[in-house]
């Protein structure tokens, strides 16, 4: 009988892909017909090269791996040819998984990548491993992508999870994060990525699950807890109404585990608020248990029109009076829009930054982010965000009061990136 193979699987750990690492490093480290892969989570390109050679010197079968967004795509194939033409000769298993690697597939492999995980990746990451250990095909996998005679070949999708039957983050190799409460997002906005990626329904972690983990968080020397949620009073829901029994039951349970100093932030990064789910009675709940002064709420455009084209579910008054609410609770608004969505025109801009302006006033602070056209959702193919001279000035204006932040002169050029790169629809 042949010894048990030594695999190392080498991720980068970096923003953003570290946040699904974190979770897909759990799901290794939790299953014991893995004992035998070791984990490591390089944090810069020479870091990462340095492991890979490392270990492969070392005799590990070496898997390398990167997660990324459409927004980093650019950068993580720049990161694996840097790598692979420093491996001389060592032979490396490079593989790609998230949103944009499920979105354009092909595109991912194009890029250099040996194989590609399509959708959610905890099951697929495991049976990958698992045939790697046992010296058979990997690409054999269910949900994984590969080329042959350059033509892509995949084995369907990869399965969606129950939350409960995976930990959050990787306690045993001390890679800990945020805690994913919700996957999932039923209102399926036409920008956003995140339904289309694990289907437009709420599928919750159950309140004893959460406070298992934040007890681990908690033995582990951390303080402050957070969650991962598309909208976060949508806890023990499943359609577009708020259970504030849910949401108190899991922020009690939350606030014990990890007492007596533990510090619970609900409603803010890296999650937000639906502005309809801003209402006194919420808001006094979250006063009862959270640490965070501020809340990220949604509010994306001015314009009734394109918040309808949009479909965000909601209109401009129900963001104004959220925001309202919010103050007179003793949050600071931080409301979040989206410039240079499709069908703009100058009145919905004008709207927009009129909203922006009026709730400033009000004593919120607004995020501002510019449109990409995400592939995998509804708008991949409509024109990349722009912001006019005009609007930028009123835009500099009120961030020269402190009242805007964000990436948003950054994200112009990585709309006109992410356009470039796409690819015709298939017929």
């Amino acid at each position: 009988m042949q010894p048990p193979r030594r695999v190392s699987l080498v991720m980068s750990y970096q923003y953003p892909g570290k946040y699904a690492f974190t979770v897909l490093a759990g799901a290794v480290e939790s299953d014991p017909a893995l004992s035998d892969v070791t984990l490591h989570f390089p944090r810069s390109r020479e870091t990462l090269l340095d492991t890979v050679r490392e270990r492969a010197d070392a005799g590990d079968t070496v898997v390398a791996a990167w997660s990324f967004y459409s927004a980093s795509f650019a950068p993580a194939v720049a990161e694996l040819a840097w790598v692979r033409e420093r491996l001389e000769g060592r032979e490396v298993l490079c593989i790609a998984g998230g949103v944009h690697a499920t979105a354009e597939t092909l595109q991912t492999l194009q890029a250099g990548f040996d194989l590609v995980a399509v959708g959610e990746g905890e099951y697929s990451l495991r049976a990958l491993l698992g045939r790697v250990l046992r010296g058979e095909e990997p690409r054999d996998t269910h949900g994984v992508a590969y080329l042959k005679d350059g033509k892509m070949v995949q084995h369907g999708r990869g399965e969606g999870v129950q939350l409960d039957d995976f930990p959050p983050f990787a306690a045993r190799n001390a890679q800990y994060g945020a805690i994913e409460i919700t996957r999932g997002c039923i209102y399926a906005c036409r920008f956003c990525q995140t339904p289309f990626m694990s289907k437009a329904r709420f599928r919750h972690r159950s309140v004893a699950n959460v406070a298992h983990w934040a007890r681990e968080l908690r033995r582990s020397g951390r303080r402050d807890i957070r969650f991962i949620t598309p909208t976060s009073m949508s806890y023990g829901t499943a359609d577009e109404s708020v259970n504030l029994e849910a949401v108190e039951a899991l922020l009690a349970a939350v606030k014990e585990a990890m007492a007596p100093d533990g510090r619970v932030y609900y409603g803010t990064f890296p999650s937000e608020v639906r502005p309809e789910h801003v209402t006194p009675e919420a808001l006094a709940l979250l006063k009862r248990y959270v640490h965070n002064d501020n809340l990220i709420i949604g509010g994306q455009s001015g314009s009734e029109r394109i918040l309808q084209s949009t479909r965000r579910g909601h209109d401009v008054e129900t963001v104004v009076r959220a925001t309202r609410i919010a103050v007179e609770c003793g949050f600071v608004p931080n409301v979040d829009f989206i410039l240079g969505l499709p069908g703009e025109e100058p009145a919905d801009v004008d709207a927009t930054v009129a909203l922006m302006e009026k709730l400033a006033a009000l004593g919120a602070r607004v995020h501002g982010h510019t449109f990409m056209p995400l592939p995998g959702t509804p708008f991949r193919d409509a024109p990349p965000g722009s912001v006019d001279e005009e609007t930028q000035r009123k835009l500099d204006r009120l961030a020269s009061q402190g009242r805007l932040y964000g990436h948003w002169k950054q994200q112009v050029t990585l709309a006109e990136g992410i356009a470039s790169r796409r690819r015709p629809r298939a017929g």
